[in-house]
């Protein structure tokens, strides 16, 4: 069986890697940045430990900076319920000042990893409430109400976006599978071309090349998209989707339909 639109797949997977930051405009003493820095690394490469550092540093009274790690570590660990909502509250909380996008950002980020897209959307609505000009968080939205299908609404954010920053081949290409996920072929392969003409060697744009290609019927054009997306060093994900993409279009050739007298019984 031919797989669906690939590219929005590979994007739900969050993207490997959490957006973490160093807010240093949350440090309140000189004194905290390198233990705020440091613990910020550790949450990257020993989630416990990290989460036991900033856990005993909040008992310290390590405020913002001690609760933003553990929440990051928490996400590290995967308990991503227990790490949005700290982020959610650290948004809301004062003295956040202009890092509220990000940390409510983060927190949209968190509750896709936990699978909730309401509150994914409600996190990053109110990080777009903030900064309503950042094109990247158009993006996340969009990701966010893919998880429900609801394209129409993934096209406007992305659109939104795109009006920020047109000449953006990775949301020409995320919009181009929005498109092709609403049956919606020339406005689809019209973005993917835009994308590769942007970036003649982005893999994800040819993988959502080939993917309406192969939704329009034409395998040969498929697999040539798909071929020289592999040959491009991709991402794993990308790798995966066009692998098996190729694998579906050999079992299509090698399984062709039965002739229509076989469909008929002897009687």
């Amino acid at each position: 069986m031919l797989m669906r639109s690939p590219v929005l797949v590979f994007v739900l997977l969050i993207f490997a890697s959490f957006p973490v930051w160093a807010a240093t405009n949350i440090i309140q003493r000189a004194g905290d940045k390198l233990r705020y820095d440091d613990c910020l690394s550790q949450a990257g490469l020993n989630p416990p430990m990290a989460f036991a550092s900033a856990t005993k540093w909040i008992s310290e009274h390590g405020g913002s900076p001690a609760e933003h790690c553990a929440a990051v570590a928490l996400v590290g660990m995967k308990r991503y319920d227990e790490g949005a909502a700290r982020l959610d509250d650290l948004g809301h909380a004062p003295g956040m000042g202009t890092l509220r996008p990000q940390l409510f950002d983060q927190a949209g980020n968190a509750w896709m990893l936990a699978g909730d897209t309401g509150k994914a959307v409600a996190s990053f609505q109110s990080a777009l409430a903030l900064s309503a000009s950042d094109p990247d968080l158009y993006a996340d939205l969009a990701r966010a109400q893919a998880m429900d299908d609801d394209w129409p609404s993934v096209e406007s954010d992305l659109n939104a976006a795109l009006a920020i920053q047109p000449r953006r081949p990775d949301l020409l290409v995320l919009r181009a599978s929005a498109r092709d996920a609403q049956n919606r072929f020339a406005d689809a392969r019209s973005d993917a071309e835009s994308a590769l003409q942007m970036a003649p060697k982005n893999p994800d744009a040819l993988v959502e090349r080939g993917s309406i290609e192969r939704d329009t019927g034409d395998m040969k054009a498929a697999r040539a998209d798909f071929l020289a997306a592999m040959a491009l060093n991709p991402s794993a994900e990308i790798r995966d989707t066009a692998q098996r993409n190729l694998a579906a279009l050999d079992a299509a050739v090698k399984s062709p339909p039965a002739p229509v007298n076989s469909l008929i019984k002897k009687k």
